[in-house]
């Protein structure tokens, strides 16, 4: 079989390991040979690949990033991009397309083959870990390690200068980031997408904090809200997905946490660090797991589906389903956290 394979959307810690593990079992097990369509959707769209063989895929395992490149292209929004997809394929003879990417790649891949019988099979990728799908993506315990690493450094200085420090993690519909690792670094407050938050409620933590001369750590994710306010945006713009761009709303915070307790206030925004870099041991082993079952799908000819993390086995479930809803934080879990806030 001849066998497509894209990364989508933002880059992240294993997508490189998914890569590998799918064409080191494709080629020796299965005798698939591999194309690569570089940049996302774009690669398919405009024609774009890069030969895959084993000895492309040699020592990528620790890479981060992706050696095929992504982008946040969504052919939907291209003229005749289904069509344009649909030539490349047949010209390329490809008789399967293995996508790996998050919500909106995934999206994508899913009415290519419910719509238009195009034979795709998902490998989940996102490091908000807001997949309802799986019980996690790769990617996420990476930027929850690298959270929680800057999290402890900044306790130092927090310290040192008894000021408060805002930590602003990634985050735009769920607060799995901004949980985990506020937990693991013993932050005093966070802050998440799911529960809108009371600025006096905060203060009063912060200030509460200072009464034990303790300087306090804020963690709050970039999708997080006040209560009657609206979403801090770092501007008005649009990805061809309809999203907007976040951030800001650490800066926001620090500000109104300074003003209304008269105590200094820094923020620390981490943003494209979290997706950065060798990915940890977890999302080696997850990402290579994804990939051998992913080509094992392709070998099937079970399209239409995604593998997923289901306890310790890895699963097969329709794509649609995998995209039809975000997994965000159970209320239940956020409360648990709330022991150690003030």
């Amino acid at each position: 079989m001849r066998v497509g394979v894209l990364t989508g959307g933002g880059d992240c810690p294993g997508l490189n390991a998914v890569i590998r593990a799918v064409v080191r079992k494709g080629v020796q097990e299965y005798g698939c040979t591999f194309t690569g369509f570089r940049d996302g959707w774009r690669g398919p769209l405009q024609d774009r690949t890069v030969p895959l063989g084993i000895p492309a895929v040699r020592g990528i395992l620790p890479r981060g990033g992706t050696v095929l490149g992504s982008s946040r292209t969504n052919p939907l929004n291209e003229e005749d991009g289904i069509r344009r997809i649909q030539d490349t394929l047949r010209r390329r003879e490809i008789d399967a397309l293995i996508t790996i990417g998050g919500e909106d790649t995934l999206g994508v891949a899913a009415l290519l083959a419910d719509e238009h019988g195009i034979p795709c099979v998902g490998v989940p990728k996102t490091i908000d870990n807001d997949l309802s799908a799986t019980d996690y993506t790769f990617g996420f315990d990476t930027a929850v390690n690298i959270a929680t690493e800057a999290i402890d450094r900044l306790h130092t200085t927090a310290e040192s200068h008894m000021r408060v420090l805002v930590v602003e993690v990634m985050g735009r519909h769920a607060g799995w980031i901004a949980l985990h690792s506020g937990l693991a670094g013993g932050a005093n407050v966070i802050l998440i997408p799911e529960q809108p938050f009371d600025i006096d409620q905060v203060c009063a933590w912060v200030t509460s904090r200072f009464k034990a001369s303790y300087a306090p750590i804020v963690v709050v994710a970039e999708g997080a809200v006040p209560k009657d306010g609206d979403l801090v945006l770092k501007d008005q713009s649009l990805d061809s997905f309809g999203h907007v761009r976040l951030s800001g709303i650490g800066e926001w915070l620090a500000k109104q946490i300074e003003k209304r307790t008269g105590h200094e206030a820094r923020t620390t925004v981490l943003g494209h660090i979290q997706r950065g870099g060798t990915p940890s041991a977890f999302d080696r082993w997850l990402a290579t797991r994804f990939g051998l079952h992913a080509i094992d799908c392709v070998r099937d000819r079970d399209f239409g589906t995604m593998v997923a993390l289901r306890g310790t086995n890895i699963v097969r479930v329709p794509l649609a389903a995998a995209t039809a809803r975000l997994k965000t934080v159970d209320p239940a879990l956020y409360q648990e956290a709330g022991v150690f806030f003030g």
